[in-house]
């Protein structure tokens, strides 16, 4: 396996909750302590204008953790590819706690060497 690919998207978050980046910070935070993750350097951050939303990313000797807001929708996604094992983790209770998210999709992804399974 060349590594796991979690593609996380939540549903009818709180809009406010979603331009805070602050909180995204403690987002990165959280999930990087819950799962062992070692950061290379300080996240990046871009805050869109208006009621726009945030988008970070955060480089990872396993890979990257990215993460991409809209409060106009009220949804978010994070996407985190480590190219070790590593254990389930409870996004949704997380997203659910943190942005007030009603739903949260959780899809794994096993990526193979050489392509296709």
């Amino acid at each position: 396996m060349n590594g796991l690919e979690w593609l996380i998207e939540a549903f009818e978050c709180d809009p406010e909750a979603l331009r805070d980046q602050r909180r995204l910070e403690r987002l990165f935070e959280t999930i990087v302590q819950g799962m062992d993750l070692h950061p290379l350097g300080e996240p990046l951050w871009h805050r869109f204008e208006g009621a726009g939303g945030v988008t970070g990313l955060r480089l990872l000797a396993e890979s990257h953790l990215a993460v991409h807001t809209f409060p106009e929708h009220r949804s978010l996604t994070v996407d985190l590819f480590c190219c070790r094992p590593r254990p389930d983790w409870d996004f949704a209770n997380c997203l659910t706690r943190e942005f007030g998210a009603a739903r949260v999709s959780v899809r794994k992804m096993e990526r193979p060497y050489g392509g296709a399974p």
